[in-house]
C-alpha cells in the first residue's frame, strides 16, 4: 500500500507494513540470524548488491525493515535504520559522520550519555566537540571552526526544556557545509518533523514514546538522503547495533497507539504544569505549554503540541527534590519517559551523573532540577499524588 498521502495516524498503522505469503494481518516475527539462498549466484548478488533480498539479520530482516520503513515515512525520510538502543544510533550517527580532527557542536544540555560518549571516548580519537546553548542561534555561529562537521541539537532538550529554532540552526548549518543531526526523542515525530525544517538526520529512543510501554529498549535512525542513509547504515551494520526481530516486533506494536498515547498525555500535562506553576512550593517550572516558558511562541511555530515532559525546582532545593521523589506513590521514581505510566527522577543525580558540576551548570541543568514524564492515568491522580507528596516537603 502507497501511504505517502495518507494521514498521520493511518501511517502509524499502515506505513511499511509487510505482506508475507501468508496473509498475516500484523508484520511478521522473522526470528532468523541468517537466510537461504536460491542458488550461489544469488547469494553472490546479494552480497554484491545486484539483489535487495536478505542475507543476515545484523544486515537486515523483514521486520526491522518494517519498522524502518514505518518511522521513515513518518518522519517524511529518504529510510531508516533501526538500532539495538538509542545510544546504538547515536554510536552510528558519531561513526558515521565524525572522524579523526573533526568538530562537532552539541547543545550542552543534552542526554549525558550522549555528551559523555564524545566527551569521553570519542575525544580519545581526535574528535572535538563543543556544547553550547543552541537556544540562542549566536552560540552556534560563535562554536563553528573551519573543521566543524556536524551540528547536534536536541529540541526540545533533556532535561531543561529548551527549544532551538531548527530553521534558524539549519540556516547557518548550511551557510559552512554542515549536517545538521536532531535528537527528536522528546516530541516524536508526531509533535516535530525536523526534516521538514531542513534537518538531515534525525533520530529517536524508541524506547520512550514511539514505542511507549516501558518493555524494550532501541533507537531508530531517519536519514533524509540516500547517501546519508547508506553511510549511517553502513556504520550501523560493522558497529553491529542492529535491532533484534522481536524488538522491533514490539515497537511496531507500540507506534501504532503513538498518536492517541501522547494526545492524553499531553492534556494532562498542561494541566499538571498549572498546578506545579501555581503551587507555592515550586520555585520554576519549564513547560513549552506555559506562557511563561521563554520559547512558547517557537514551540507553537516549531511543533504541532507541547509534550508530555515538564521540568521544575523547588524553593528547598535538591533536599526537597529528594523528598518529593521519595514520597510519590503513583509516580514511578526511574529514568526514561514517554511511556504510559509517570516517571519522576532527578537528572543531575542520575541520567546525567557523567557530567562535570560545572558543565552541568552551564547547561542549566542544576541540583534542584526535577523531571517529570506525564503518563496517561487519570490526570486527576497524578495531580493528587504531587500534591500529597509536596505536603512532606
Amino acid at each position: 500500500m502507497d501511504t505517502k498521502n495518507l494521514g498521520f495516524d493511518t501511517k502509524l498503522i499502515h506505513a511499511g507494513a509487510y505482506e508475507d505469503e501468508m496473509g498475516s494481518a500484523t508484520v511478521p516475527i522473522y526470528q532468523t540470524s541468517t537466510f537461504k539462498f536460491k542458488s550461489a549466484q544469488h547469494g553472490a548478488d546479494c552480497f554484491s548488491g545486484k539483489s535487495n533480498d536478505y542475507i543476515y539479520t545484523r544486515i537486515g530482516n523483514p521486520t526491522i525493515k518494517a519498522l524502518e520503513d514505518n518511522i521513515a515515512a513518518l518522519e517524511n525520510g529518504f529510510g531508516g535504520i533501526a538500532t539495538s538502543s538509542g545510544m546504538g544510533a547515536v554510536s552510528a550517527i558519531y561513526f558515521a559522520l565524525l572522524s579523526q580532527g573533526s568538530h562537532m557542536i552539541s547543545t550542552a544540555s543534552v542526554y549525558g550519555p550522549s555528551r559523555g560518549l564524545m566527551e569521553q571516548d570519542f575525544s580519545r580519537f581526535g574528535v572535538e566537540s563543543s556544547y553550547v546553548d543552541t537556544s540562542d542561534i549566536e552560540n552556534i555561529k560563535a562554536a563553528i571552526k573551519p573543521n566543524t562537521k556536524v551540528l547536534y541539537i536536541e529540541t526540545p532538550s533533556n532535561p531543561t526544556m529548551q527549544l532551538t529554532d531548527l530553521k534558524a540552526a539549519v540556516k547557518v548549518a548550511k551557510e559552512h557545509n554542515l549536517i545538521v543531526v536532531v535528537d527528536n526523542t522528546f516530541s516524536s515525530p508526531y509533535l516535530q518533523k525536523p526534516l521538514d525544517l531542513g534537518v538531515d538526520v534525525v533520530f529517536h529512543s524508541v524506547t520512550k514514546f514511539i514505542n511507549g510501554h516501558a518493555d524494550i529498549v532501541g533507537g531508530v535512525i531517519v536519514a533524509k538522503t540516500e547517501d546519508l542513509y547508506k553511510k549511517i547504515r553502513h556504520a550501523m551494520v560493522y558497529i553491529g547495533s542492529n535491532m533484534d526481530p522481536h524488538q522491533a516486533f514490539m515497537v511496531i506494536r507500540g507506534v501504532k497507539t503513538l498518536a492517541i498515547r501522547v494526545e492524553r498525555a499531553m492534556e494532562s500535562a498542561m494541566k499538571v504544569a498549572v498546578y506545579l506553576e501555581n503551587h507555592p512550593k515550586v520555585a520554576w517550572i519549564k513547560y513549552p505549554g506555559l506562557k511563561s516558558h521563554p520559547q512558547h511562541e517557537l514551540a507553537k511555530e516549531q511543533m504541532s503540541g507541547f509534550g508530555s515532559m515538564i521540568s521544575f525546582g523547588l524553593k528547598g532545593g535538591l533536599e526537597a527534590g529528594k523528598t518529593l521523589m521519595d514520597n510519590v506513590h503513583l509516580a514511578i521514581l526511574a529514568v526514561s519517559l514517554g511511556g504510559v505510566e509517570t516517571l519522576i527522577q532527578h537528572p543531575a543525580l542520575m541520567t546525567h551523573a557523567a557530567v562535570s558540576k560545572e558543565d552541568k551548570d552551564k547547561a542549566g541543568i542544576t541540583e534542584d532540577l526535577v523531571r517529570f514524564s506525564v503518563g496517561i492515568e487519570n490526570v486527576e491522580d497524578i495531580i493528587a499524588d504531587l500534591d500529597q507528596a509536596l505536603a512532606k516537603v
